[in-house]
C-alpha cells in the first residue's frame, strides 16, 4: 500500500481566530483566499498554504493550553531588517536579536498566539 496526498499545508487553531486572522492578514500584506469569518482563513503563500482556523466548541480545550510549540513558521525574507520593522509595527517585535547561523541571518518572533516564527535572510554566495 503506498500512502498518496494531494497537498500539503499549514494549519493554525486559534480560540482568538479573528485576531490570528487580521495579524497574517497584515504580516503577509494579503487577503485570504478562502474566508469564512471567525471560522476559517486560507492564505496563499509562496510553495505553499497556510490555513487559520477556530477550533470546534468540543475541541477548544485541546487548543487553549499554553505551552511551546516545536513547529514554527519559517519565512525566507529578502531583507531581515525591514521584516522586523514590519513586525514592530504591528505591534509584534522580535524579543531577541538577529543570530547569525550557517545558513543566513535569523530571529524568532512570535504571532498574537505565541506561535513562533523564523525570519530568516539568506547568506549571499559568493560569486568569485
Amino acid at each position: 500500500m503506498v500512502f498518496k496526498y494531494t497537498n500539503a499545508f499549514v494549519a493554525i487553531a486559534s480560540v482568538n481566530c479573528e485576531t490570528l486572522m487580521n495579524f497574517y492578514t497584515k504580516l503577509l500584506e494579503q487577503k485570504p483566499v478562502i474566508l469564512v469569518p471567525n471560522v476559517y482563513a486560507e492564505f496563499s503563500l509562496v510553495g505553499m498554504r497556510l490555513g487559520i482556523f477556530k477550533p470546534k466548541n468540543t475541541n477548544e480545550s485541546e487548543f487553549e493550553a499554553v505551552s511551546k510549540s516545536k513547529i514554527s513558521l519559517c519565512l525566507e525574507v529578502s531583507n531581515l531588517e525591514d521584516a522586523i520593522a514590519h513586525l514592530t509595527v504591528l505591534g509584534y517585535p522580535p524579543p531577541g536579536k538577529i543570530s547569525i547561523a550557517s545558513h543566513g541571518r535569523e530571529i524568532y518572533a512570535y504571532d498574537p498566539d505565541g506561535n513562533r516564527l523564523i525570519l530568516h535572510q539568506a547568506k549571499e554566495e559568493r560569486r568569485d
